[in-house]
């Protein structure tokens, strides 16, 4: 990336540097050609001028010229300067064709070795129609565009050279940080290292991204631990119903005697059974759900009714009392899901001794609020902020849940997030105890 960036910058640097050394030639050679061309016209003005004040036949001011010539009508040469001898600085054919100002370039022979060289010549119709033409030598101008265009050519290369290595060092400064991050990021072999990314200086755009990838790397961290501690909950409360299981098979193949000691063993490797169900249960729907693939039935639902039944079925069950009123409201969701959602409630509220739950049901705008609140403790501080997280538990099993294993309430966050809702919890009013509220889109 190193090379490419300053690859990239030399050939544009190289591109603006041509434009400019292309610019300052061209005006370098204005500027020149104008200095030699207002030389040539005050020459001729001069020689206008000294013409316009002496008699017409006294010709001598165009001869006493370094390189001038006037022309009759015909071409004729009336007078010229000696340096010139029988050489015309303006044919015959174009003498009759001169206009008023005409500024060309020449080539003529010059000096003694009459070697031909560039002349700038300056021709103007005088009055009677004669003609004057006025020449100087272009050759110094010649030779000082190819000295600057040599300069030029030398200079160039030195210069685009330095800016190239001006570039890979400008470059390998800036990207210094992002080689230190990439070492240290190397160095760090697993999410276990509590190893943060070097900081870097400044607020640009590289120290932005050192910042960005650090707070991931410490949310991958965390996010590791919850995973980590995750399996650690699940590998615990999976061992004890097996272990409980396995024991009381033993307990019934050793007491294949005894019928009644063999039923209660049985009846009790049942229960057991029956509750590794249901947390594989529980442990499969937050798998779907944290995958996204938790899929809930869509179809109108009376909230206020399916909590009323709900708590005829659970009253005798847990031995609460369970008040439920409010307004009717339906959404469109999974009966069953819903169902389970206001059991797992129910279950957590008498596993924290509660003897009283109120569940009450109101409207606001396009959404549905149920209210779920207890007489009981209420949520320790702990695990106030955290208990719809899994296998979180406090006081007196205060989060167990249905399942006895801490996953009550992260089954109730699921299935309300599955229906496009939300949940909170807190302590206080109604009742003093817990209080857990669920809003749901209205159908």
């Amino acid at each position: 990336m190193r090379a490419r960036v300053t690859l990239v910058a030399t050939i544009g640097a190289a591109a603006a540097l041509g434009l400019c050394l292309a610019l300052l030639y061209a005006a370098l050679d204005r500027q020149l050609t104008a200095a030699l061309d207002a030389d040539l016209a005050a020459r001729s003005d001069d020689l206008v001028a000294a013409l316009g004040g002496n008699d017409l036949n006294d010709l001598g001011v165009v001869a006493r010229d370094p390189l001038a010539q006037l022309y009759a009508t015909n071409g004729t040469v009336l007078a010229g300067s000696p340096s010139l001898g029988d050489r015309r600085l303006l044919p015959a054919d174009q003498v009759r064709r001169a206009g008023a100002h005409t500024l060309e370039t020449r080539w003529l022979p010059l000096g003694r070795a009459a070697a031909r060289g560039a002349v700038r010549v300056l021709s103007r119709r005088l009055g009677g129609a004669r003609v004057l033409s006025v020449g100087v030598s272009a050759e110094p101008l010649r030779h000082a565009r190819q000295r600057l265009l040599g300069v030029l050519l030398v200079a160039a290369p030195v210069l685009v050279g330095v800016l190239a290595a001006a570039s890979w060092l400008v470059v390998r400064a800036a990207l210094r940080p992002v080689d230190m991050l990439s070492r240290e990021a190397a160095a760090i072999s697993s999410l276990d290292a509590d190893r943060p990314l070097p900081t870097v200086a400044g607020d640009d755009e590289i120290a932005r991204l050192a910042r960005t990838l650090d707070h991931m790397l410490a949310r991958l961290r965390a996010m590791f631990e919850r995973e980590r501690a995750f399996i650690d909950d699940a590998s615990h409360e999976l061992r004890s119903p097996i272990a409980v299981l396995r024991g009381e098979i033993d307990l019934a193949l050793s007491a294949t005697g005894d019928p009644a000691e063999l039923d209660q063993s049985l009846r009790a490797a049942r229960s057991e059974a029956e509750r590794l169900s249901r947390l594989a249960e529980d442990l499969l729907l937050l798998a779907r759900e944290r995958a996204g693939s938790l899929v809930v039935w869509r179809e109108p639902v009376d909230l206020l009714d399916l909590a009323a039944t709900e708590a005829r079925r659970l009253q005798p069950v847990l031995g609460l009392r369970i008040q439920v009123a409010g307004d009717p409201a339906v959404v469109q969701g999974d009966t069953d899901r819903l169902r389970q959602l206001l059991a797992n409630l129910a279950h957590n509220s008498a596993a924290a001794g509660s003897t009283t739950i109120r569940v009450h049901l109101t409207i606001a705008g396009a959404s549905a609020t149920l209210e779920v609140a207890d007489d009981g403790p209420g949520f320790p501080p702990s695990v106030r902020d955290s208990a719809f997280d899994r296998f979180v538990r406090a006081d007196h099993a205060r989060t167990r849940g249905a399942s006895g294993a801490g996953l009550g309430l992260s089954i109730v966050r699921a299935v309300v997030a599955a229906h496009g809702g939300t949940v909170a919890a807190r302590n206080g009013e109604p009742l003093g105890g817990a209080v857990v509220t669920v809003r749901l889109p209205l159908g």
